[in-house]
């Protein structure tokens, strides 16, 4: 059993700074390949960032590359994602997500565990 639970999303304005944790349970869970998506209103679940199982492999979507950042604590179980520079289109849901591969994938579809997701809101 795998559970993610995030946290650390809010009201901000745009060009501010957020970050959002995922703590994970599970026995394996730190051999797992992890993620980030969003979903804003009205739109599909899209990729935001992913990171390999050790923390040398990271790869972000193209709307948030420069300002976003993932990285994780496997002896803490935690995943973060580091989000600088935000504007109101970055306003959406965002889930944290768990694959039981080594390699980074930015399909929703190809992910195995979700978080409930924590809502972002940027303000103008």
């Amino acid at each position: 059993q795998v559970e993610l639970v995030e946290s650390g999303g809010g009201l901000v304005q745009a060009g501010d700074s957020l970050r959002l944790s995922c703590a994970t349970s599970g026995r394996t869970v730190r051999t797992y390949t992890m993620g980030w998506f969003r979903q804003p209103p009205g739109k599909e679940r899209e990729f935001v960032a992913a990171i390999n199982w050790s923390g040398d492999i990271t790869r972000s979507g193209d709307s948030v590359k420069e300002r976003f950042t993932i990285s994780r604590d496997n002896a803490k179980n935690i995943v973060y994602l580091q989000m600088n520079s935000l504007k109101p289109e970055d306003t959406a849901v965002y889930y944290c997500a768990a694959r039981l591969s080594v390699n980074i994938a930015t399909m929703a579809w190809q992910w195995n565990y979700w978080g409930q997701g924590t809502q972002v809101t940027v303000s103008s």
